[in-house]
């Protein structure tokens, strides 16, 4: 079977190409991919190329199919898995493997496993670290968003506290404690949000921040204060003391703290909000491997601050966050803010920072420039459709594509 991808080969070189998939073996399986979304790691691996832990040395010459953040639908069970996945079946990939030998990853470091791409080849490894999970939503897209909202669920568990009188652990964010998460309103501090409030532990202040005014006001519109959480949405550009600013906000300090920005200063001023015994989750990964920032031992030793961080989640937080979208508890289609095809995905992946905004979802059979939601025409009929959800992804919208948009 033929299949259009898109391949790196070194740094800054992205290809769609055309190839054949070889035929599949017996540990293997053969499967499209419906809907990629695109991740900021992605962008790093691309600037890296072979320098990436995650990616081959010889990638120039054995190029890996992109993208980690997909969703699709089985089309050929190889004997080995016949016993557990059928033919027709949805699913979706935890692409954080956590292999014992190697760092390998889909999306990173496979020929034919990747998420960008209009069919693969799913190696053997997904399978025996039980990473190909079945999914039973009602759209593709939601899919490609349970992979990054299982990253915010392995966070969120990653914090921890200590039992009273004792130096035990007890795993997730205080209830009923002020949460603040730093430059919260990309996607990621969007989910971010949406699982502070309907996870199953519940703050009772969190605060966001952010220097964009509009990112703020969207993020507000979207997470109001609710079901006894008070929220907070603080515009912390061009403030000299943002610490002082932040205090006065809850009348204290934070039981925990996301940082989801690698900012030296940032990590700084979070470690001096923490409350005695509070909790710092440096959520953001810096590509710069001499990264660091001065925090505070004294606190630490004294006050029993704590400071963790979390890359990925794993693959009970994968199948934790497939039941909150299946069960629609989370609304993932808040985090999607442009759309495009298989053939707009090198250049939309190279340039994210500068495109800004939130998540970029790839329709892999389809072609399609990079489409900004707010700016899809409103007359047009995909313009009527997202009107009906005051311009949120939708089933519908999706539906739109898959019937109507050009194939590649």
């Amino acid at each position: 079977m033929k299949t259009k991808a898109v391949r790196l080969y070194g740094k800054k070189d992205l290809r769609l190409e055309e190839f054949e998939l070889p035929t599949i073996k017996e540990n293997e399986i053969l499967a499209s991919v419906i809907t990629d979304s695109i991740c900021m790691s992605t962008w790093k691996l691309a600037n890296q190329g072979g320098d990436h832990k995650k990616a081959p040395d010889n990638v120039a010459e054995n190029p890996i199919i992109v993208g980690h953040e997909f969703c699709g639908e089985i089309l050929e069970v190889g004997g080995k898995w016949a016993h557990k996945y059928k033919k027709g079946e949805r699913y979706v990939v935890q692409a954080n493997l956590q292999l014992a030998d190697r760092p390998d990853c889909p999306g990173y470091s496979y020929v034919y496993t990747g998420g960008d791409a209009t069919h693969i080849i799913i190696s053997e490894d997904v399978m025996n670290q039980d990473c190909l999970i079945p999914y039973n939503g009602e759209t593709f897209f939601e899919g490609s968003l349970i992979e990054p909202l299982s990253c915010v669920i392995g966070a969120f568990e990653a914090n921890y506290h200590l039992k009273e009188g004792s130096y035990e652990h007890k795993m997730g964010i205080k209830e009923d404690g002020n949460l603040l998460i730093m430059g919260g309103t990309g996607p990621m501090g969007l989910l971010a949000i949406d699982y502070a409030l309907h996870g199953p532990i519940r703050p009772k202040h969190l605060v966001v921040t952010d220097r964009n005014p509009e990112k703020l006001a969207r993020a507000e519109k979207l997470y109001p204060s609710q079901d006894g959480i008070t929220v907070h949405y603080v515009n912390v550009d061009n403030v000299e003391d943002q610490v002082s600013l932040l205090q006065e906000t809850v009348d204290g300090g934070f039981d925990d703290i996301f940082v989801m920005v690698p900012s030296e200063q940032v990590i700084t001023d979070a470690a001096n909000l923490l409350n005695p015994e509070g909790c710092l989750n440096f959520f953001a990964g810096p590509q710069n491997k001499d990264f660091s920032a001065k925090v505070n031992f004294y606190d630490v030793h004294y006050s029993f601050t704590h400071f963790v961080g979390t890359s990925g989640g794993n693959t009970e937080d994968m199948r934790k966050a497939v039941k909150l979208i299946e069960d629609k508890q989370v609304k993932v289609a808040n985090v999607v803010t442009h759309i495009l095809g298989l053939d707009a995905v090198a250049e939309t992946t190279l340039n994210q920072p500068a495109i800004g905004g939130g998540k970029k979802l790839v329709y892999t059979h389809k072609q399609s420039e990079l489409k900004k939601l707010s700016e899809i025409d409103p007359a047009s009929e995909l313009g009527q459709i997202l009107a009906k959800t005051d311009g949120i992804w939708s089933k519908e919208a999706e539906e739109y594509v898959l019937k109507h948009f050009p194939v590649i």
